[in-house]
């Protein structure tokens, strides 16, 4: 795969960040994680080997091709480093290791604001507010304004339907039979579950949790649901009816991987989503870091 269409640079000494910056995370696939006196080493497919500074890390994003040794593990928990299992490129999230002495700032703030009626509907109706900027969402109920958002969405896959001259039935999602589904809804399902991937990694590196939501409840995810909800028109919706244009009826991951890439790159979605979330959370009172 061309770099161009990659999330995340390659790492090697020159592209690892400087001990005066804070990173949120560092992805790394097709290596090996080892120790080199009481410090981190990684070694990859070619057997460079580039030392890791994981005291200036929040999170090892582990990608596929990637092993860890039981010391590594003890040595990044020691720096307040969490280790995260992940696909290619972050598009599906496994698995984290959380950490007993992470600053719990940021969750503690989280778990304040949805505990509090008033607060959590606060945080509901700024995020809304970015779907619905000329809105006047003051005194609206939550319940509200998701039947404002559920008129919304429906009304978005009509217009791509029309804007891409596709066919369009409704969405249709079974779990565990996504074959069924025609194009369009493959596409959506594919690009929905990459982007909770992404979002899924980005939130445990900030030191939230992707199970303390405030629009969504009740399902394994409801902060990710929460967020996805923000980025979905571009990355997943618009996506969607334009590939099943391009693939004429016949679904190719490939071709869908390396499109929804090319749009989170385009976005910039790593970056944006630390200011998102700061705003969403309350105008700057939440820390992009857990040190």
């Amino acid at each position: 795969m061309a770099a161009g269409q990659r999330l995340f640079v390659k790492v090697t000494r020159d592209s690892l960040p400087q001990v005066k910056d804070k990173y949120p995370f560092l992805y790394l696939e097709r290596g090996r994680l080892e120790i080199d006196d009481s410090s981190i080493k990684w070694i990859d497919s070619t057997n460079n080997v580039v030392p890791l500074p994981v005291a200036t890390l929040n999170a090892l994003l582990l990608g596929p091709g990637t092993s860890i040794t039981h010391d590594a593990v003890k040595t990044a928990t020691a720096a307040n480093c969490s280790v995260c299992w992940v696909g290619e490129d972050s598009l599906l999230f496994y698995a984290a290791g959380f950490l007993p002495t992470a600053d719990t700032r940021n969750l503690k703030q989280q778990i304040e604001l949805a505990a509090d009626p008033e607060k959590s509907v606060e945080v509901a109706r700024r995020m809304f507010a970015r779907r619905f900027p000329n809105a006047d969402l003051d005194g609206k109920s939550l319940k509200e304004m998701m039947g404002m958002e559920g008129h919304r969405v429906r009304a978005l896959y009509q217009a791509k339907a029309e804007e891409y001259q596709v066919g369009w039935k409704g969405r249709k999602f079974v779990p565990g039979k996504f074959e069924t589904g025609d194009v369009t809804n493959q596409v959506l399902t594919a690009s929905n579950a990459a982007l909770y991937g992404i979002l899924c990694s980005a939130v445990h590196s900030m030191g939230y949790s992707p199970h303390i939501g405030f629009i969504h409840s009740g399902s394994p995810l409801p902060f990710i649901y929460d967020l996805a909800d923000l980025y979905k028109e571009r990355l997943c919706i618009d996506l969607a009816f334009a590939l099943t244009r391009d693939m004429a009826g016949r679904y190719n991951k490939h071709k869908v991987s390396a499109a929804f890439r090319e749009r989170v790159i385009e976005m910039d979605l790593l970056a944006k989503l630390s200011a998102d979330v700061t705003d969403m959370l309350g105008g700057g009172r939440a820390r992009g870091s857990r040190k």
